[in-house]
């Protein structure tokens, strides 16, 4: 390429030469005006237009920011010249992301390419369409893509580019490919002879079958078939050989499927399947001949013995994996370990009986100090699996030792592993107790609400434990070091309880009180609230100590803190009353908490990064498995009629019953519930922004609406801060239940919520949340709020939140003398962005002054000579990078029902976004 673009090759070496920055950058600004003047002509081949692209490439891949140009890039891929629509491929690719609205320009170009009998063509369509994957071009163009994969004139190497190719479009646009309807044709391509191919739509199925598993089913006999031809019969190329292992990229692929289907009750499929596993255990015995052939043979085996484990834990080769297991998590080889000790965990979350697994207990401890991080992880994973009530104490005391010396990234984990292991196999009160207390000793800023939220619970709903309880935590309370975790238990069970222990020595209400007001001054103001609680539940108890309390209320009355100087003052008005009818009322004996299931191990599972490939089993244990066996026998029983393929079981969903089994908790209280399909974080829920774009002119107004919730939302903004509140209604005849809200953050905007939502929403009732919103600096793209709860089944939404740029805008009014000096001073391009489109509902200029309004901008009355023409004025107001002025001039065409749409700011990006902003409403909406 160089020898044929001498002037490329003379810029690199000028580039190249420049000592200093500054000299770049001229050189840079130099050759940015050469080529926006030659673009500007007109008059150039396609040769130029490949050169001059080339050069704003290299210049982008420097960091330099490239604004134009784009267009000549789009061009050169309509070119019939491979040089020419390679350079233009390999600019749309570096330099539009899926959103730009310039991508619309090319999917026609794409499609040309994707219709040509050239496969070079094909594939380098192919790679724009990977490679940008914005939903608009997933939508338009990928049934080309699979028709190019199932297409029996395509050659292997695009057959395998579009494989890939779909399974990328899929991964982030699952809603837009009709997996069902292809299943047959793609399983179809198992059958190819190149395993290459096969390869590449094995990782597509694999994708495609998680979430659509009856339609994928008829792959099972397939990938059994296949593995006997590679393991048994060993039918394949040798260019597929890998260290004497046949393509194990392949074997591990098909053994992973197999794993997501109960097994056939195919007899012959059954045997072939046992042979190709029994085949892999017999080639393991091998001694590997390096490194890579070590690696190899053990991904194989390993998923082999996983496979196995899947299939019947009470086989022979099962047994003699337990074996192998053994000898591998002694190995000296980090990787061997690790994959033992993960398989391992695996083995003891479906087995019915653990005595094999304990044999090697002593050596799994050891393997928490292991120098390898993740070896340490995977040995937490195993210990909590292996976990019953034979080893609970030795397994429970070994972590709370080693928890003091943890890393920091293992610590929380360590500490939820703890308190569900504690909670589930207890078999005395004042050990769960003992246990947890000292866990929130040790772990202090570790251990999340969630754990003494749980105590809490328990303690209440457990008379006889309430006592050893107040005893116990006071006894904590006296200690130099306390925890601020350990403080709250503190304060709500003496608060509660505190009368029990009342009478033994040390336990005085005067000194009660003591032990926790000497903790006061050190807690966070939102322990200081929940403790102003505990001490008047103390005067209620305890009238001798009146005094002492009231004039805490007192000192409080007039802190900063809003929430603790209205309860004290509340507090105070109380305790002082003539009559203690009110202060009895207020203060009357919590009732028990109702029965539900326990938030510790839903947070444990949320700990634990996804993956492309979703589990095949949980870590915990056979008991946190029941659910997942329970949905494989239904899905084996219904396999053989099923019709309706979209009523995937979820691998998701958790119905662990975290109870203290010998305890007065009811175990059964948790019923199995059914998740909705996991959105990926960054998405919304198909069809859920239908009501987003007039939100982003309007204070309040419905966001989302099905057959089970309504949400309403209301804002205000002022300057760089502003409120929204969310109403959500509930529209069914059964309460919503385990209702939650979680925000994903953006760069640049800080979002706080002042009290979680409530957990319920009773029949046709509602209930709000309240979000604080900070902008510090210009924002680009808008948040999104994920719903989770439950109404017969579990129910996910994410929805996008109109918390936009110009939400933190505010109008401003100019003369006409004054905003045209600033138009002026502001100049042009880059800071310039102008749109020209049409308008697809008919202008009423009324309703675009409303709109214009809405988007904060103040609209300037006889600045503009023609009277249909906007123009408006505005200040973006945000925290660290301060003001920036927003200029704006909005002509319609009634005539030919088009807009002229010109922005100037002092910040490029910010001029860009409000265009990006406009335009679709103007063209779409109608107010």
């Amino acid at each position: 390429m160089s020898n044929n673009m001498r002037g490329l090759t003379m810029f690199i070496a000028d580039i190249r030469n420049c000592r200093v920055r500054e000299s770049e950058e001229k050189r840079i600004n130099k050759e940015m005006a050469n080529i926006r003047a030659k673009f500007k002509e007109g008059n150039i081949n396609g040769y130029q237009k490949k050169k001059y692209v080339c050069k704003l490439l290299y210049m982008y891949i420097l960091g330099w920011d490239i604004d134009f140009g784009h267009m000549e890039a789009v061009n050169l891929i309509s070119s019939n010249k491979y040089s020419e629509k390679q350079i233009g491929y390999l600019a749309v690719t570096l330099l539009m992301h899926e959103n730009s609205d310039l991508t619309r320009l090319v999917v026609n170009s794409i499609r040309k390419d994707l219709d040509e009998y050239n496969e070079i063509f094909n594939c380098l369509a192919l790679h724009a369409i990977a490679n940008i994957g914005g939903r608009e071009m997933a939508e338009s163009l990928n049934g080309d893509v699979h028709r190019l994969l199932i297409s029996p004139a395509s050659k292997s190497f695009v057959k395998k580019k579009a494989a890939l190719t779909l399974l990328r479009l899929y991964r982030k646009h699952p809603d837009v490919i009709p997996a069902v309807d292809w299943s047959e044709r793609l399983i179809a391509l198992l059958d190819e002879p190149d395993l290459g191919v096969v390869l590449c739509v094995t990782s597509l199925i694999m994708a495609l079958a998680q979430d659509n598993l009856e339609a994928y089913l008829g792959c099972y006999a397939k990938v059994v078939e296949k593995l006997s031809k590679i393991v048994v019969k060993k039918e394949y190329a040798t260019d597929y050989v890998y260290y004497k292992v046949p393509i194990p990229w392949l074997q591990v692929k098909f053994l992973r499927i197999l794993q997501y289907y109960p097994p056939l009750d195919d007899a012959a499929v059954r045997h072939d399947l046992h042979t190709v596993l029994q085949t892999i255990m017999q080639n393991s015995q091998d001694t590997p001949k390096n490194v890579q052939h070590n690696n190899a043979q053990n991904a194989v085996l390993f998923e082999a013995i996983n496979l196995a484990i899947h299939l019947d834990t009470e086989s022979a080769i099962v047994n003699q994996a337990a074996v192998l297991l053994g000898r591998f998590i002694t190995s000296k080889e980090t990787n061997v370990r690790y994959l033992g000790l993960e398989t391992m965990a695996h083995l003891a979350a479906c087995v019915d009986s653990l005595e094999p697994i304990k044999k090697h207990q002593d050596t799994i401890l050891l393997s928490l100090r292991d120098k390898d991080i993740s070896v340490r992880r995977r040995g937490l994973d195993l210990l909590f699996s292996m976990c019953d009530v034979s080893n609970a104490k030795v397994i429970v005391t070994e972590l709370l030792r080693y928890l003091s010396i943890a890393d920091y990234g293992l610590r929380e984990e360590m500490v939820l592993k703890i308190a569900i292991l504690t909670e589930r196999f207890a078999t005395e009160y004042q050990w769960y107790v003992d246990i947890i207390l000292q866990l929130i000793s040790t772990a202090g800023d570790h251990v999340g609400d969630e754990v003494w939220y749980r105590v809490v619970q328990i303690v209440t709903n457990n008379e006889e434990l309430q006592e050893y309880a107040a005893r116990t935590v006071l006894k904590h309370l006296r200690s130099p070091t306390c925890h601020e975790n350990l403080v709250k238990i503190g304060g709500y069970i003496l608060g509660e309880f505190g009368h029990l222990v009342a009478n033994i020595p040390g336990g005085s209400p005067i000194e009660q009180f003591h032990a926790i007001y000497s903790k006061f001054g050190l807690c966070s103001a939102q322990t200081k609230a929940m403790l102003m609680t505990t001490f008047l539940k103390f005067v209620n108890l305890f009238p001798e100590i009146k005094g002492e309390i009231v004039s805490v209320f007192h000192n409080y009355r007039h802190v900063l803190d809003s929430e603790l100087q209205q309860r004290s003052t509340e507090y105070l008005a109380i305790s002082t009353m003539p009559s203690d009818d009110i202060l009895q009322t207020v203060c009357e004996e919590m009732p028990p908490f109702p029965e539900r299931e326990s938030a510790l191990l839903l947070r444990l599972q949320q700990q634990h990064a996804a993956t492309e490939d979703k589990r095949t089993w949980h870590i915990g244990g056979k008991e946190a498995n029941k659910e997942r066996e329970a949905v494989r026998l239904q899905l084996s029983a219904n396999r053989s009629n099923s019709t309706d393929s979209r009523s995937t079981p979820n691998n998701d969903a958790s119905t662990d019953l975290l109870t203290l089994e010998s305890l007065t908790i009811d175990s059964s209280a948790a019923a199995s519930q059914t998740s909705s399909a996991h959105i990926p974080a960054g998405t919304v829920t198909p069809g859920s922004e239908r009501w987003l774009g007039k939100l982003l002119y309007t204070s309040e107004g419905v966001l989302y609406e099905d057959n089970q919730i309504n949400v309403v939302l209301k804002s205000e903004y002022h300057g760089h801060v502003g409120r929204l509140a969310l109403y959500f209604n509930n529209k069914t005849n059964t309460n919503i239940t385990s209702f939650t809200t979680i925000i994903e953050q953006v760069p640049h905007l800080s979002i706080t919520t002042p009290q979680p939502a409530a957990t319920t929403i009773a029949v046709q009732a509602q209930i709000q949340q309240l979000f604080h919103i900070e902008c510090n600096k210009p924002i680009t793209t808008m948040p999104i709020v994920r719903i989770s709860f439950i109404s017969g089944s579990l129910h996910n939404l994410a929805l996008r939140l109109p918390i936009a740029l110009t939400k933190f805008m505010e109008p401003i009014e100019l003369g006409g003398p004054e905003f045209f000096a600033r138009w002026k001073q502001i100049g042009d391009s880059p800071r310039e962005i102008q749109r020209i489109f049409q308008s697809l509902v008919p202008i009423k200029l009324a309703d675009v002054g409303t709109m214009l309004t809405g988007f904060r901008f103040g609209l300037l009355e006889s600045v503009d000579p023609n009277p249909n023409n906007f123009v408006g004025s505005a200040v973006l107001h945000t925290k660290s990078a301060g003001m920036t002025g927003c200029l704006m001039r909005l002509e319609p065409n009634l005539d030919a029902q088009a807009y002229r749409l010109t922005v100037r700011s002092t910040n490029e990006h910010v001029s860009e976004q409000i265009c990006s902003l406009l335009e679709p409403r103007l063209a779409n909406d109608v107010v």
